[in-house]
């Protein structure tokens, strides 16, 4: 049995679930329309470009949920994944998916949106493991701050390194799917990189790494 590691946003799902979370706050009137709506495109495009600041991006993304009691945000989470997510699966994704775990495998979705946005997003795919950015919770709320080391770029080998340390696994022969650049250091990690739905960047290095490259959107 191997471990297999799938990012979420333009691997597993046609899209980005963080941008999208920010246009539907801003459909359900959650937050400013102007305001949000601008800074959520920005960090989407410094996101694409390689130059995201994951600390302020966090300060932006995370605040929203501060504002709003728990029973709302689950609320608007269940209704995002029905109108935003579910159109988005690829029939690629959930078959690669399904034949990991016809093998055995153990599979861990990694990613760099935050554990809210995505933890049911992941029950879609009936992966049992997540590795996310974490957003921070006390008494029955979130405080619109990350906890621990945001699970980006390197952050992501910091965060993987932790969860392989408290349930015994290695990265013998392991795999890991993703479509973006910002992943490089992990994918050059595994045994099997994978190149998904890649932007220009990573295209470029896998052809010239004789890596392993599909497209899931068709």
């Amino acid at each position: 049995m191997s471990l297999a590691l799938f990012d979420l946003d333009k691997t597993l799902i046609n899209g980005d679930s963080d941008f999208l979370w920010g246009e539907f706050l801003v459909e359900v009137g959650a937050v400013d329309k102007t305001d949000y709506q601008s800074k959520n495109q920005d960090f989407f495009d410094d996101y694409a470009k390689g130059k995201l600041d994951i600390k302020k991006y966090l300060e932006f993304c995370l605040q929203p949920l501060s504002k709003y009691n728990i029973k709302q945000l689950h609320t608007w989470r269940d209704e995002f994944i029905i109108r935003k997510i579910k159109p988005i699966i690829t029939k690629k994704a959930l078959s690669v998916v399904k034949k990991h775990q016809d093998r055995g495998d153990t599979i861990v979705v990694i990613t760099a949106t935050n554990q809210f946005v995505v933890e049911n997003i992941v029950k879609l795919f009936d992966i049992p493991n997540l590795i996310a950015t974490n957003a921070e919770f006390k008494d029955g709320k979130y405080t619109g701050k990350s906890n621990g080391v945001p699970c980006f770029r390197e952050g992501k080998i910091t965060n993987l390194n932790l969860w392989l340390e408290n349930n015994s696994y290695n990265l013998k022969d392991s795999y890991f799917y993703s479509d973006s650049f910002n992943d490089l250091s992990l994918l050059k990690l595994v045994d099997n990189p994978i190149v998904i739905n890649a932007d220009n960047k990573l295209l470029e290095f896998a052809k010239e790494n004789n890596w392993k490259i599909d497209n899931w959107i068709v």
